[in-house]
């Protein structure tokens, strides 16, 4: 899977990784943060919510980190943990079909406000729901 992808945002073509595209770290750091905002306010969001410890100061961090790598910036999560083993990491955690729902309705609420250009949020759609569904260890 490449990192570098060519948008077109006003007819003017854009090309760089994924990490450019998002606004760098500011960017990225806007997305992790409405998306765990999101997480902490959403009702319908409880399930995964409830997965996560009471501060989500640590699971913004590391989220963070970990994307900075995957979307071609710094391998900030890769220099403090090692490889990220996403499966292996979450399967203490039960997550079927409700919870990677939950998190991608959580990831989708936070592109938008993040204001993602519709190409990048379109990429970052199929990949997230192939992660969030590979992610399952759960029936239904």
């Amino acid at each position: 899977m490449s990192l570098i992808m060519q948008i077109t945002s006003s007819d003017t073509p854009t090309t760089g990784t994924l990490y450019e595209l998002l606004g760098g770290e500011t960017g990225l750091r806007r997305l992790v943060d409405a998306f765990y905002d999101r997480m902490d306010r959403e009702a319908s969001c409880a399930g995964i919510r409830g997965l996560h410890p009471d501060s989500l100061s640590g699971s913004r961090d590391k989220f963070f980190w970990f994307l900075c790598g995957w979307s071609g910036g710094p391998d900030l999560y890769l220099q403090r943990f090692g490889h990220p083993r996403l499966r292996a990491r979450h399967l203490p955690y039960p997550i079927g079909e409700s919870e990677r729902d939950q998190w991608l309705s959580c990831m989708q609420g936070a592109m938008t406000e993040a204001e993602v250009p519709e190409p990048v949020r379109r990429r970052l759609t199929s990949s997230f729901f192939q992660t969030a569904d590979w992610m399952r260890n759960q029936p239904g």
